[in-house]
């Protein structure tokens, strides 16, 4: 079976990379169209797996990731729409010109040929994932969790009658809709025809793939993020920043999961803390000196274990850990970061720089919330993953991160001497 979606995934690469973008972008275009025309299909299928992971007990967290709704699905097929709207990297010059023997040599931007995509309650990702894949001319197979079995069906159905509306081939956008994880492994070995495998999910999947796959594996989207509020920080501007990390949508990746706060505020910031989050229902988890504040504060908290610093909640739970300094700050981000966001709120500008200096993630904020690593917020247009890694893309994968190169040389009839 993995064999023949290989072959047919290797054919509609070859033929997709000759593509044009007007073309890609027509096909795009009838995608995004279906989508909202196969609105109610879609919703039906989606709403079998919230009523299977209700009955199996799933968490709210997951549900969350997994629900689709008349919004989020015109959402998605308006993030179609703005893929369209981007410049195509593919037949891009990155450099080039002519060397002393004659030869002039470019570097030009080609598709990747084919991606294995595995990723967990997400069904937006096969849109995103397909759209990012098409504009770039590669071809792809999609291997969704369990959880969102009927809606991915439904979803690249919709996407594969599109395709051949354009005139192109349906088995560019393939789908391992049966869930035996058997399949996954025989996917990760299939290395005569996919070209690189973007695991979207929690760290055991991540870690799945980097121990068994034969193919290049992007790693990332395993985001233990951190926010440190320095002693010279607006402390009432910082209180809407770190809700807006916690509790905007805490099932995300890019979502604030440890508070560091300097020990010379700690008084006085983290009682306003507790009182600000209240009614956004945080549950605090904390360390020593700042369990002690928060208790005498009379706040509801539990104290942090070490493993709670090392994972994703993927909840309204903050951890929260006083530090004595800057170097402190850093020194924790090292040890429990997973180099994916990490931010600032200062008003000094030397340890901001500082901060950006020595934190190592592939996207480091000041004065800001951690929620914008994301290719929708940073002009990417739909996102294929976040890597955390630092070899050939890093941070939220746009377009170019699904380009490779290849240098073209042209010469008259030039012979190396």
């Amino acid at each position: 079976m993995l064999e023949q979606m290989g072959k047919q995934a290797k054919y509609a690469a070859f033929i997709l990379a000759q593509l044009n973008t007007t073309e890609k972008n027509h096909a795009l275009s009838i995608i995004a169209e279906q989508l909202e025309q196969q609105a109610d299909r879609i919703l039906a299928a989606n709403q079998k797996d919230i009523e299977i992971a209700k009955q199996n007990g799933l968490s709210e967290a997951l549900i969350d990731r997994l629900l689709l709704t008349e919004d989020r699905l015109k959402g998605i097929a308006n993030d179609v729409r703005h893929v369209i709207s981007l410049a195509d990297p593919v037949g891009k010059i990155i450099d080039g010109g002519t060397l002393d023997s004659g030869l002039k040599i470019e570097r030009v931007r080609t598709p990747l040929g084919v991606i294995g995509t595995i990723y967990e309650a997400r069904p937006n990702v096969t849109i995103d994932v397909a759209s990012l894949c098409l504009k770039t001319g590669n071809a792809v197979i999609l291997r969704g969790g369990k959880e969102t079995q009927h809606s991915n069906q439904i979803l690249v159905e919709v996407v594969q009658n599109a395709l051949e509306q354009a005139g192109l081939p349906r088995h560019a956008v393939q789908a391992i809709t049966d869930p035996n994880r058997e399949l996954v492994m025989q996917l990760l070995k299939l290395d005569r025809y996919v070209d690189m495998i973007i695991p979207r999910g929690g760290a055991g999947l991540h870690e799945l793939c980097k121990q068994h796959s034969t193919i290049p594996v992007i790693v990332g989207g395993v985001g233990v993020c951190h926010l440190f509020v320095e002693e010279s920080a607006d402390q009432e501007k910082a209180l809407a920043v770190i809700a807006n990390a916690k509790c905007q949508r805490p099932s995300t990746c890019n979502t604030l999961e440890t508070l560091l706060v300097q020990r010379s505020i700690a008084n006085t910031f983290l009682p306003k803390l507790a009182k600000y989050l209240a009614e956004k229902k945080v549950k605090f988890h904390a360390k020593s000196t700042a369990l002690s504040i928060l208790q005498a504060a009379n706040v509801d908290v539990q104290e942090v274990t070490e493993q709670a610093l090392r994972q994703e909640w993927g909840s309204l739970d903050l951890n929260v850990v006083v530090v004595e300094d800057m170097d402190a700050a850093i020194a924790h981000i090292r040890e429990y970061g997973t180099q994916h966001s990490e931010s600032i709120l200062t008003e000094n500008q030397r340890l901001a720089t500082q901060f950006i200096n020595q934190v190592d993630a592939a996207a480091v904020y000041v004065n800001a919330s951690t929620r914008f690593t994301d290719g929708g917020q940073f002009g990417l247009g739909a996102e294929v993953a976040v890597s955390t890694q630092k070899l050939h893309a890093r941070g939220p994968m746009g377009l170019e991160a699904l380009t490779s190169y290849k240098w073209v040389c042209v010469g008259d009839y030039t012979s190396r001497k």
